[in-house]
């Protein structure tokens, strides 16, 4: 949005048709801050459809700010599990502690007190205030972005700060008084007709009248990013040891990539058959018979993980794990995706 272009018709076009189009979601059914500020940390990296279950159940166990903050950590793991982006769940406990200190267990109306509580940065302060007080404070990520550049035919790659900023303040020069309904509309359109990886749907859209994407022929062409970083390829040897129908199982460091979860023994390296039986008695057991080798793999933003499985029955519950039944796992043990693969693959057997 380096030239100047004229915004102020998009909330008169897009509120009406947000009205009239909008997706029954779960998190719309009323503006408490606490259901909107969940909704909206659980909706970040995360597919809608994937949110559903988990909004409900959290909030089942955990309906207020003050159940959460008094959560213990392994029941919190356990309602997050395979979620992913485990930081989501550890800041959201530690903001509604703050609630709780800070703010007597209300969730404050401010900005900048939103703004305040840890792991809320601007898109989600933004969301909540509009959405719940509706106060003019955009919330933009990338669907909203997304939108921008196709409605300004904004060249600009849209994960640069600046392109960020500029968005948020052409947003707030004309924010109307239905705040929350407008930052909800921007949402849906860019989950929906101007969405991500496919063609936007410009017959459809209620601002193909005021967008220069669509008449200057570069909509399809838009959001432009920055070229991606290759990510980094890291080998691991996975041990899904067992004995008598118990499974071993370490925490991992408390922090760090997947910090306090549970995960499998697991080795740095690709190891064939003969090093993992050697590897894995020097990890205190007695290996019996490796009855299954798996091969996966699992994506992080920044690191690939390229997964060896090895699983071993080994004559006794030794070493320094804990050894779990696969009850115990399934109720208390939160397993990250990159380990539950392993674990589903097991449980197929």
């Amino acid at each position: 949005m380096e030239k100047k272009v004229d915004l102020s018709p998009l909330p008169g076009v897009l509120l009406p048709w947000y009205r009239a189009n909008r997706r029954d979601l779960p998190w719309r059914a009323d503006r408490e801050a606490y259901h909107v500020w969940l909704s909206e940390v659980m909706l970040q990296q995360t597919r809608v459809e994937a949110v559903r279950g988990y909004y409900a159940r959290f909030l089942e166990q955990l309906p207020t700010v003050e159940a959460l903050a008094a959560c213990d950590d392994e029941v919190l793991q356990k309602l997050w599990e395979g979620l992913g982006y485990y930081s989501r769940m550890r800041n959201l406990k530690r903001a509604a502690q703050a609630v709780m200190e800070r703010h007597g267990g209300v969730f404050p109306r401010d900005y900048g007190a939103v703004r305040a509580l840890p792991g809320i940065g601007d898109y989600t302060a933004g969301a909540i205030c509009s959405i719940c007080y509706d106060l003019p404070t955009p919330a933009v990520d990338g669907n909203v972005l997304r939108v921008l550049a196709r409605l300004t035919d904004d060249p600009a790659p849209i994960d640069l700060p600046e392109t960020k900023r500029r968005a948020g303040q052409a947003l707030a020069d004309i924010y109307p008084r239905e705040a929350g309904a407008f930052t909800q509309a921007l949402m849906e359109l860019g989950a929906t007709l101007c969405g991500p990886n496919r063609k936007p749907d410009c017959v459809s859209c209620p601002c193909q009248a005021i967008c220069l994407g669509f008449a200057n022929g570069t909509a399809e062409n838009l959001p432009v990013k920055s070229p991606k970083k290759q990510r980094r390829q890291e080998d691991i040897t996975v041990f899904i040891l067992s004995c008598d129908g118990r499974y071993a199982l370490q925490k991992r460091p408390g922090r760090g990539l997947l910090a306090g979860l549970w995960q499998f023994p697991n080795v740095t390296g690709r190891l064939d058959t003969a090093q993992a039986l050697e590897s894995a008695s020097s990890l205190g057991v007695s290996p019996r018979e490796v009855y299954k080798e798996v091969e996966r793999k699992h994506i992080f933003t920044h690191i690939q993980w390229n997964m060896k499985g090895i699983y071993l029955e080994v004559s006794e519950p030794a070493g320094d794990f804990q050894w779990f039944t696969a009850e115990e796992i399934r109720t208390r043990a939160a397993l990250p995706t990159a380990f539950r693969l392993f674990w589903e693959e097991e449980q197929n057997v």
